[in-house]
């Protein structure tokens, strides 16, 4: 390995949710960006015993002020050279946000070539299950400072104001999302009985799909997140991270309903974050932009 190789920038700031149990938030980001090779710097926006899915329970939020001191702490940390890379997920509170939007701009002044992903993690089919100041913050301030979003479809509506029936109407919203790379998950399959990750950048319109699976645990929007960065991270192109995400977080997926868990089962199946055998399709679409550059 050349010293350059061995100086660039790997740790990634995670910044979301940490539950005592299960696999979501930070628990998941965490452990599949570690097991592939990248130190975390991981810091909790809110503390739960378990995910709010299994039950109310309690919910510790840091003071804002607190937060906001811990996040400029990491700003001026002197080893703030080692992150070549932020991924924000689930906020406490809306306030949180401009500490995010902070501590990514101190990334990209100190390393220009640092990734920003942020999964807008704000609600799913059944509606928002965040307070609409927190979604609003996370639309506002860090959706257009991001270099790549991992919303899901029924997030994507949220702040695209509108239905997303088909791909045309979900690839048209991401377009207009405003970072230059989407990737938005729970997006419709053109395979009966399937599901589909979609990605859309500046030139490529893709879509891997796979069977869906009825009740699955959370945190798969976490876990894509942070595989597709590691990823990116390794130098991998746009069409085979897609591949190799949806592929890795389907297998684990599959293993964990196999096994009738709750939780998705991460220490068990770990090997398949890095060698996934399952097989999905990937679809080459039309992109939405392509006739208005023409």
């Amino acid at each position: 390995m050349s010293t350059e190789e061995h100086d660039a920038p790997r740790a990634v700031i995670v910044i979301s949710s940490h539950v005592a149990r299960g696999s979501v938030g930070n628990r998941a980001a965490v452990f599949a960006l570690e097991t592939l090779g990248f130190p975390v710097w991981a810091v909790p926006t809110v503390i739960l015993p378990w995910h709010p899915g299994h039950g109310r329970a309690t919910r510790i939020v840091p003071p804002l002020d607190q937060f906001k001191a811990l996040m400029a702490d990491l700003e001026r940390a002197p080893w703030l050279g080692e992150v070549g890379a932020v991924l924000s997920g689930y906020l406490g509170e809306g306030g949180q946000a401009d500490a995010v939007a902070s501590l990514v701009g101190a990334v990209k002044a100190k390393t220009p070539d640092a990734i920003y992903i942020c999964d807008p993690v704000m609600g799913d089919s059944g509606g928002l299950y965040v307070p609409e100041a927190t979604a609003i913050a996370m639309r506002d301030r860090l959706m257009p400072i991001a270099d790549i979003a991992t919303p899901n479809r029924y997030e994507l509506e949220w702040m695209a104001g509108a239905p997303l029936p088909d791909l045309k109407a979900v690839m048209a919203a991401a377009l207009h999302a405003g970072p230059p790379a989407m990737l938005v998950t729970s997006a419709p399959a053109m395979m009966a009985g399937g599901t589909g990750n979609l990605l859309l950048n500046g030139n490529q319109a893709l879509l891997a799909e796979h069977r869906l699976i009825d009740k699955p645990p959370n945190g798969l929007g976490d876990l894509t997140a942070a595989v597709y960065l590691a990823r990116i991270l390794s130098g991998q192109p746009a069409v085979k991270a897609l591949q190799s995400t949806t592929a890795a977080v389907y297998e684990i997926l599959a293993r964990t309903a196999k096994r009738g868990g709750d939780e998705l089962q991460l220490e068990t199946d770990a090997q398949s974050l890095s060698h996934p055998m399952a097989m999905v399709q990937l679809r080459h679409l039309l992109h939405p932009g392509r006739d208005k550059r023409a």
